[in-house]
């Protein structure tokens, strides 16, 4: 090494147990390594063929990384992984028709998903249906929490008249399904979270004078960022004042360094970055503190009684 320091950059972070760090520096294996980071970024569930292809790999060469894996205790092999959202399986249209009579959930979600759609499914958005139901293990219950979600989300976006495609229902379903979020609860906990982040980001918005018009994905990837850090709005504020102050404009790598900086320092709380940032507390000190103490009349005072005595 060159004795020179590094560190790691990037706006997005991802984090793992420290007892899986301590078992990859055990294998000592970069190629073990390299699959775990790949895994851990596509949220949890290895595609072995995609994977090869995202790491200029062989498929033996990520089969054998696995196996390491997995004998470390690192990666668990259980059911067979899901398939991509093109490889749900093909149904007879016959059979799925035949399903929903016989199973009275599916018979629901059927005529549910139909009267927010607000047309008959096709065969092919039938398919698409029964395979979200039968292959992704999801409950009827689950799968009409995510189709109105799907919708709200359009609504909220575009307005009335909106409606989302079995396509992105289906799309949002195996991210569902690979964060492993199968039933009412799971999908409940989830949708909470989402309004929670929602609500958080709208506070952020306007304090960074983001009002009127969408987020940008590279501006929503920030401040996702940030409050995933823990940092909320009024600490934000904090830090884009700053940001125009120093830039004249909203810049967000410079912001963006402020609150990593606060990051390493543990300031979170606007109170703890007023405390703890020596700008900040330089700043905010009074005039009368920071300003030189003038002099001046009391001097001329002293220099007049001084011409009276010598005239007296």
């Amino acid at each position: 090494m060159d004795g020179k320091r590094y560190r790691i950059q990037g706006a997005n972070m991802l984090s793992f147990p420290a007892e899986d760090a301590e078992k990859l520096l055990a294998l000592g294996d970069g190629e073990c390594a390299l699959l775990y980071l790949y895994i851990l970024r596509s949220g949890g569930v290895l595609d072995a063929a995609a994977a090869a292809r995202a790491l200029s790999r062989t498929a033996e060469q990520i089969g054998a990384a696995a196996r390491r894996l997995s004998g470390a205790g690192l990666l668990t092999a259980g059911d067979a992984p899901l398939p991509g959202p093109d490889e749900l399986p093909v149904y007879r249209t016959e059979d799925i028709l035949r399903r929903s009579a016989d199973d009275g959930a599916f018979r629901a979600l059927l005529g549910e998903c139909q009267r927010v759609l607000g047309h008959t499914l096709s065969s092919a958005d039938l398919n698409t249906l029964f395979g979200i139901y039968d292959r992704l293990g999801m409950t009827a219950e689950t799968i009409l929490l995510l189709i109105h979600h799907c919708a709200d989300k359009l609504r909220r976006r575009y307005g009335e008249g909106r409606l989302p495609t079995m396509r992105a229902i289906e799309k949002e379903a195996f991210y569902w399904a690979n964060r492993e979020i199968l039933t009412a609860p799971q999908a409940e906990e989830y949708l909470a979270a989402l309004a929670r982040r929602d609500e958080e980001t709208e506070k952020v918005r306007h304090a960074l004078s983001l009002t009127g018009r969408e987020l940008t994905p590279t501006e929503r990837k920030y401040i996702e960022s940030w409050l995933s850090m823990g940092y909320g709005a009024e600490a934000l504020a904090i830090a884009y004042d700053r940001t125009v102050v120093g830039t004249g404009k909203l810049a967000w790598a410079y912001m963006d360094k402020i609150v990593k900086s606060w990051y390493e320092k543990k300031l979170f709380t606007a109170e703890q970055i007023e405390k703890g940032d020596s700008r900040t507390s330089s700043r905010a000190k009074p005039a009368a503190e920071s300003a030189p103490r003038r002099t001046g009349g009391d001097d001329l005072d002293r220099l007049e009684k001084i011409l009276k005595n010598i005239g007296g």
